[in-house]
């Protein structure tokens, strides 16, 4: 062989075999790019969020004393105390109401900053921001001076109005009330910056067209701006539930779950059970009981999201 011919076939690239030529394929597509960018998450989130559920799955099944597997009877002890049901009365109420009030109340401030000038509009949507980007456990903190009845801002307000002072933190009602309306306080920000912005992308030729047809300012939130935003508002209804049954900082700061156990939600009460007392299996087991209801809550406002783009 001569030595031009022996350097052409050195040059000559190796044949590729065709089970590589796909694979190479599948790695310069776009799908396969994504998966490699969004690995590292994927990675975050399993070692955050579903090892620490896994484990207390496993947790759940032990004694106190975590040196045996009792199966399912940390369960069953559950279902037969009163404080349990107690405590799946009051997360229900506690999460329905809150959410339904942020939903409203940040839908409502989002239709009204959207009707100003841009000027406006930048003003206002800052200060309404506040509450949402306080540190939870010191916002509540302030809540409870103005909720403490010794020196309490509101009952000073009742007062001055004719009314009787309440005992915000000692009666079941009132301590109820008090935690969902630091909740709503909270949240409706969220809500609120959510929905703006799905208002600030239906086109405006829409509300023109139905102002040709005579449509007043209530039909007009009726036939547009509520179907147009009605993915928004489930994405957020779905997020919102899920935050709000894990609310922990506000009942742990104002009440600690008292009083009588009346403000306990899942969180707290596995932290009462679980860390207070000692008893972590027990306080797992607790803890599992949201994830049927997220999933089940899930589920149906993924189909109904499903269903009105399909």
């Amino acid at each position: 062989m001569s030595p031009d011919t022996a350097a052409v076939h050195a040059a000559a690239p190796a044949r590729v075999t065709p089970a590589r030529a796909r694979l190479l394929v599948r790695l310069r597509s776009r799908s396969a790019v994504g998966i490699v960018m969004t690995l590292p998450l994927i990675l975050l989130i399993v070692g955050l969020v579903a090892y620490p559920f896994f484990y207390a799955i496993y947790l759940s099944l032990l004694n106190k004393r975590e040196t045996a597997f009792v199966g399912l009877d940390n369960f069953r002890f559950l279902l037969t105390r009163d404080t349990f049901w107690l405590v799946v009365q009051t997360s229900f109420l506690f999460t329905s109401l809150a959410v339904l009030w942020k939903a409203i109340l940040g839908l409502t401030l989002a239709l009204v900053i959207h009707t100003l000038p841009p000027r406006g509009q930048r003003v206002w949507r800052g200060l309404s921001l506040i509450p949402w980007v306080m540190p939870l456990a010191l916002s509540s903190l302030g809540w409870w001076w103005i909720y403490e009845p010794t020196h309490s801002a509101l009952n000073w307000v009742l007062v001055l109005l004719g009314f009787s002072p309440k005992s915000w933190l000692a009666e079941p009602f009132w301590a109820r009330f008090s935690v969902t309306l630091v909740n709503i306080w909270y949240g409706t920000p969220f809500f609120m910056i959510t929905y703006l912005a799905g208002l600030k992308s239906i086109p405006q030729e829409l509300y023109e067209s139905s102002a040709i047809d005579g449509a007043n300012a209530a039909q007009r939130l009726r036939y547009v701006t509520l179907p147009m935003l009605k993915n928004i508002i489930a994405i957020t209804l779905l997020f919102s539930t899920i935050v709000t049954l894990a609310t922990f900082d506000i009942v742990r700061v104002l009440t600690r779950g008292g009083p009588r156990e009346w403000t306990h939600l899942f969180g707290t009460y596995a932290f009462e059970l679980g860390i207070a007392s000692g008893d972590v299996p027990l306080g797992a087991a607790v803890s599992l009981f949201m994830f049927p209801i997220l999933a089940v809550s899930a589920f149906f406002i993924l189909r109904g999201i499903r269903r009105s783009t399909s």
